[in-house]
Parts: C-alpha cells; structure tokens; sequence
C-alpha cells in the first residue's frame, strides 16, 4: 500500500547501490518478480527482488498434471458454468475422508470473466485434511485472498512464511511459490480471485484520514530461506484454471534477501476499525470495506471483500438489520463464526450463499418479526462473536455445475423469505384519487 520492504535472512544479503550487480553478495542470483507492468504509473507498479541461492527458471519443462483437476475454472462461458439469478446457499462442506492437500482440497463455486483477458474473478472454496509434501503451488491467473474458516494455515512463501488462523485473511499475489501445511489438520475456508489488478485499501472518503483497515496492521514476511537438496520437489502451476508441474531438485524457498514493495500479506480482522450509523438508519455495506480490487471506473470494483464484525447498533426509528435491496453488484457470502444479523437460521459457520445482480434479497421472515416486535425501544445493542464477509463484485457471476448439483446446496433457502406477510394497513377514505388522464399535479 505504497510502501516498500526490504528483508535479509543473512546480513549484508541484499546489494547496496544497485539491483543486479556482476556478482551479487555470497554468490546469489539476482531475480526479479514483476506484479505489474514495467510502463505502469509509479504509483501504481509493483515488483521485487529476490536474492536466491538457485533461480526460479531452473527447473524441468511444464507438462499437464495427472491426474488433471476437474473442478478449478479460470474461464467463465456457457461450455462449463450456469447462468443462474437464484438466490443461493451452501451448508458447510465435510473435510473429506482421503487425505486431499491444499491444491487437491480447492474448488470453484462461482465467478466471471476471464484469466486470459486479465479481467474477472473467481470464487472457490477448499477442504484438506493433510500438508503439501515436496511440492509447491503457484497461481500465474491472479492473486489469491485467503480466508479460513477452520484450521490454521502456516503458509510458506519465497518472501517468508506465514501463520494465519481463522479470523485472519492472507493475500498471496499472483506468480508466487508457496506450501500450505496445515498445523492443526483438518481445515477449511473460502478464496476470492482476482485477474488482472491486485488488492488495495479503499480511499476513506468523508471518513478522513483514519478508520476501516489500517495499513500499518497488515503484515509482511520476513526473509527466510532453506538450501538443501530436494529430489522430485515439484512446481504445480495453475495456468487459465488448469494445472501443470514441473520438477526441480532443490527447494524454491532459497531466497536469502529481498526488498520490494510485491509481497504476500496477511490481516487480523479483530484489528478493523468500522464505522456506522450514530442516529437513523442502516448503512451500506461499503462501509465495512477491507480491501478492494479496483476496475477502471471510478468507485466500481472488480472484487470488495467487506466484514461484517462486531459492533454496536444504535439506530434509532431504524430497522437495524441490512434492508431488503436488489443490487446491480454480485455479492457471495461466507461466515467465519458466530451467527449473521440478517439470518436467524440455516447460515452456518463454513457455509455460503451467493445472491446475484438484482436478485432480491434481505433479512429472513424470523429476523424481520423479531425486529419489527422490539420496536423503536429497543436500545443500544452490541453484535458480538461474529464474523461474516462478503466478496462483492460487479461483474455477473456464472455458476459451476457441481455447486448447484452439490448435496451441500440448500434447496429449501427461498423458505427463509416465503413467511414474510402483509402488514399493509388502510382506511379507504386515504386513497387518494388519480386522474391518469389529466396527470399528477407537480
């Protein structure tokens, strides 16, 4: 977020001066991973240099992973997704029985666009049971936001490694190597996507210079390195959603020092500082705005990942929950843990919905009753042990056909709104006469 890092494993690892020397300090390899465009704005370019003991390019040609991942989809069309304007929900998924690892464990519910194109998103999801052995995974579609639901994640990566625990996120960005090992065993969570642009904090606006997600709490690895030999160890490389390996004989995590200012990054969401209405109604969400992936048009995004934390509500005359609404942005839903103000029932820990563009949607008819029964009486009222977010994009996201297939889905979500009946009261003698004919008076 405009800065820049610099990380020695070994002291005296990183060139003072310059970028690549003749002969770099301790015989390393200069390498350079480049985030953005070289000709980008200034202010806008993202890139890093790594100092390693072997560079990335030594390793055996790419060749398609056997077997093949059927359910990973980089490209949205009619040939493999659904167009579908139901609203939609999800339980939370089993871990599975046979022992899946981070990259077998990912699959795509939903997302648009195009990896090729550099423009669009993705949504997945994962369930693992077991570390990454001997290989490591790279995404060369887009940088990746993390968000586990169960199970710590030690994640690591060529800058460093990383723990992240549920109510964390870690962004990983396009084209790094990483591992996943899993600490605690089983785990699970949910993965936003993004093609052609990167995260960044939103601009605060009428907020001023502080609130929301500060940058000095997002946290970047340092230097940390390994140098032995590694038979087999092998590169998996995601590349327009499908999935090839490449082996090499030594470790990719050999870089000793690095400065830059494209890394990976994590976030505690107990550190966000939200805001919200002091005295009539129910803000937008956008308010509760973590990190946003920017289109070209002005305040437009191609992916917001907003929280839902705990907070106090203090509304008056106001119907607290999020109101009913039809949104020209897409919206999918996860929750971490704890329970969500607008659904009384049915939206778990691990589960997920996804309401698209313009599909209405809004409180349950048991959140609306008890809400409506407390009424304007109803005092300061704090949210608390909770944690729900949402990936919203404005692009229409397309569906995979096992998501809507899948024994998780809930059939019975549109339930949820069918109790909600008429309150509309009137005396004949208030309607007001209408002369079509002749027009409204202005």
């Amino acid at each position: 977020f405009g800065n820049h890092f610099e990380s020695e494993a070994i002291a005296g690892a990183l060139p003072r001066g310059q970028n690549s020397p003749l002969i770099c300090p301790f015989g390393l390899y200069a390498e350079q991973i480049s985030g953005t465009s070289f000709t980008s704005p200034r202010k806008l370019s993202q890139r890093s240099w790594f100092y390693r003991i072997k560079p990335s390019v030594t390793h055996e040609p790419f060749w398609p992973r056997e077997p093949s991942h059927k359910k990973l989809v980089s490209e949205f069309d009619g040939s493999n997704t659904v167009a579908n304007p139901t609203q939609l929900r999800w339980k939370p998924v089993d871990i599975p029985d046979s022992p899946t690892d981070f990259i077998d464990g990912l699959y795509t519910i939903c997302g648009a666009g195009s990896s090729f194109l550099r423009h669009g998103f993705a949504i997945h999801m994962y369930t693992a049971n077991k570390s990454m052995d001997n290989c490591a995974f790279c995404n060369a579609d887009g940088d990746f936001l993390v968000v586990p639901q169960q199970g710590r994640l030690w994640i690591t990566t060529e800058c460093g490694r990383l723990q992240v625990s549920p109510g964390e996120i870690v962004v990983l960005p396009q084209g790094f190597r990483f591992v996943v090992d899993l600490p605690d065993g089983p785990s699970r969570g949910y993965i936003a996507e993004v093609f052609g642009t990167h995260f960044q904090l939103p601009d605060l606006g009428p907020i001023g210079a502080n609130g929301l997600a500060a940058s000095r709490d997002f946290l970047a690895p340092t230097a940390w390195f390994e140098d032995c030999p590694r038979p087999g160890f092998t590169i998996i490389q995601k590349f327009g959603g499908e999935l090839f390996s490449a082996r090499q004989d030594f470790s990719p995590f050999n870089v000793v020092a690095w400065h830059g200012n494209y890394v990976p990054y994590k976030y505690d969401l107990s550190k966000f500082c939200p805001y919200n209405t002091v005295l009539i109604d129910h803000g937008d969400p956008s308010i509760n705005t973590v990190l946003t992936a920017p289109t070209d048009k002005p305040g437009v995004a191609l992916l917001d990942f907003v929280i839902f934390p705990p907070r106090w509500l203090v509304a008056e005359h106001t119907f607290r929950p999020p109101y009913y609404h039809r949104n020209c942005m897409s919206e999918f839903m996860g929750l971490i843990y704890g329970g969500y103000e607008a659904k009384a029932d049915g939206f778990l820990p691990g589960g997920a919905s996804l309401h698209s563009c313009m599909t209405p949607h809004g409180p349950d008819t048991m959140t609306y009753e008890a809400t409506v029964a407390r009424g304007n009486e109803a005092g300061p009222h704090k949210i608390t042990d909770t944690m729900a977010f949402m990936f919203e994009s404005c692009l229409m996201p397309r569906t995979c056909p096992w998501a809507l297939d899948s024994h998780f889905r809930d059939l019975d979500y549109y339930q949820c709104w069918i109790g909600l009946k008429s309150h509309f009261s009137h005396d004949k003698t208030d309607v007001k006469s209408n002369d079509w004919q002749n027009g409204n008076k202005s």
